[in-house]
């Protein structure tokens, strides 16, 4: 069920990108199938240019300082959720863990089936980032990415890659699933970076 801009109080229509479209459901779009999880031989990788490459078990990252972050989530095909509420683990928390090396600039998240997606290490350090397993004070249900996602809130929500596995530090960026496809690497949904076609010459380079 869509709400149509028209009708946004302006507090509303503040927190709505261009392009965008307010909505009360929470749709759900991925490639490929739902994975299964039974919580004895999933881990979480750190790793790359870190001084401390750690692999967590699913207790030991749940035993790690929790954080609540609430958020608004926007979808490059143009849909608009305010006010979510996510549980899980500060990435800031993470970065404290495994200290990355000057050298490293990018995040490569690793999901499940290989699927990946990537962010600067600037972006990914801004203060709402997280791995979540609950939204709204209920675990996530599979479809949106039980037992772990990452969340990027001021990135379009391809970026808050679901079923993740691993996050590796590196120092020059590697597209992921959909950038290769023509995605944006940043992704900044009120500068509306949709496409890479949109991207200065040097994008790549610049976290």
């Amino acid at each position: 069920m869509a709400l149509f801009s028209k009708n946004y109080p302006p507090e509303i229509a503040a927190r709505i990108p261009p392009g965008q479209r307010l909505v009360k459901t929470w749709p759900v779009l991925h490639y490929g199938p739902i994975p299964t999880f039974d919580g004895t031989n999933w881990d979480l990788e750190l790793a790359g240019l870190v001084e401390n490459p750690v692999t967590l078990s699913y207790q030991e990252l749940r035993a790690l300082p929790n954080a609540d972050v609430p958020a608004d989530m926007h979808c490059v095909t143009g849909w608009t959720t305010l006010d979510n509420s996510w549980h899980g683990v500060s990435f800031r928390t993470l970065l404290e863990l495994v200290k990355p090396t000057p050298e490293a600039k990018w995040v490569i998240a690793h999901c499940e089936y290989g699927y990946t997606s990537n962010l600067s290490l600037e972006a990914m350090s801004d203060e709402d980032v997280l791995v979540a397993w609950a939204n709204g004070g209920q675990d996530l249900e599979p479809e949106h990415g039980w037992p772990l996602r990452l969340v990027v809130p001021k990135r379009y929500a391809w970026k808050s890659a679901k079923w993740l596995t691993g996050l590796e530090f590196v120092d020059e960026n590697k597209r992921g699933f959909w950038e290769v496809r023509g995605y944006h690497i940043h992704a900044e949904p009120f500068g509306e970076e949709r496409y890479s076609y949109q991207e200065g010459a040097r994008a790549e380079l610049e976290p």
